[in-house]
């Protein structure tokens, strides 16, 4: 066993999907001879070739352009968004073209799609957004995002794996964040939730970089007597409802925690199910605690705009308090 971050995981994922297949390619900006703005690519140009691992101009639409173009040629390809924010260019090529292409002509797009994403790092606008709910409403796409660094592993490989075109969301405030763990660790089934922490009395659903919120704030709920169930979503399409509402059944009560703005936010879907699904045994509306209504804030105020334990712990004791 050793201490493993985030990242590295990444990079051994992307390590071992290279080396298992040579039609995986890697490539976006500054991925090469950087080795990424956050080292997740580091060594891997210098492994594998120029051929396999290569930087790109900066431009998004062709860096996905590019990559829908070598899927249909029999490729794998990995290509990496610089930031969260600088995703948009390419939108027209996710959207309009690899998630419809399956559809269109029965051919498969094994195509995955690396987004560093979220905030709580410092930085300026455009490179501290939660953009998830944009591809979760678009079909054809499956979107992912991990929480620990096994899971960074496990669903990476997964994704560089499916046949479909994969959203892989990496939560860049923890990259840093470490477990004990041996690599190479099993691979994780796409639209598989887990329980990251069992509880009685809430069920706190989060994903990404939020999940670590909601573990912090079911140990400080202990104190008060709280007992909460955290369930780390890992892929929200497809959604593991099935583990959600096996959790309802247990505490009746539900909390949605992540960054990205509360309206139209992809919390916004699963309280829909939730209250569709399991209206018979909830005594309380699903509560979110999300993003402000409002652009991603500079860096000195994104602690007052970024769910935190209170807010979680807040919006627990309002189900609990339902009458």
């Amino acid at each position: 066993m050793s201490t493993v971050t985030l990242a590295k995981a990444l990079n051994a994922g992307l390590r071992d999907a290279l080396a298992a297949n040579p039609r995986v390619l890697l490539f976006g900006e500054d991925v090469g001879r950087l080795g990424g703005v956050f080292r997740v690519t580091d060594g891997l140009q210098k492994e594998f070739g120029e051929e396999r691992v290569f930087d790109t101009p900066l431009a998004e639409s062709a860096i996905i352009g590019t990559a829908i173009g070598l899927a249909l040629r029999g490729f794998r390809p990995v290509p990496e968004i610089q930031f969260d924010g600088f995703v948009y260019p390419a939108f027209n090529q996710i959207v309009s073209h690899a998630a419809k292409y399956h559809n269109r002509s029965g051919m498969a797009l094994p195509l995955t799609i690396r987004i560093p994403y979220g905030g709580n790092i410092g930085a300026v606008e455009h490179h501290s957004e939660s953009p998830e709910a944009y591809f979760t409403h678009t079909p054809g796409l499956k979107v992912v995002t991990p929480a620990t660094p096994a899971d960074a592993y496990g669903l990476l490989r997964s994704a560089i794996d499916d046949e479909d075109p994969v959203i892989f969301f990496e939560p860049k405030a923890r990259y840093w964040q470490k477990d004990e763990l041996e690599l190479p660790v099993p691979h994780v089934p796409i639209g598989q939730a887990r329980i990251a922490h069992e509880g009685e009395s809430v069920t706190v659903i989060a994903y990404g970089p939020t999940v670590e919120t909601a573990l912090q704030a079911a140990k400080a709920g202990e104190a008060e007597g709280l007992s909460l169930e955290v369930i780390d979503l890992r892929s929200l399409v497809p959604l593991d409802t099935e583990t959600l509402l096996a959790s309802l059944h247990k505490t009746h009560r539900a909390v949605v925690v992540h960054e990205a703005p509360v309206f139209g936010g992809f919390g916004a879907e699963i309280a829909a199910r939730l209250s569709h699904d399991a209206f018979d045994f909830l005594e309380a509306p699903v509560e979110r605690v999300a993003g402000l209504n409002i652009p991603y804030p500079p860096s000195r105020f994104e602690k007052l705009y970024l769910p935190d334990v209170d807010r979680i712990l807040e919006a627990a004791d309002r189900v609990v308090a339902y009458a």
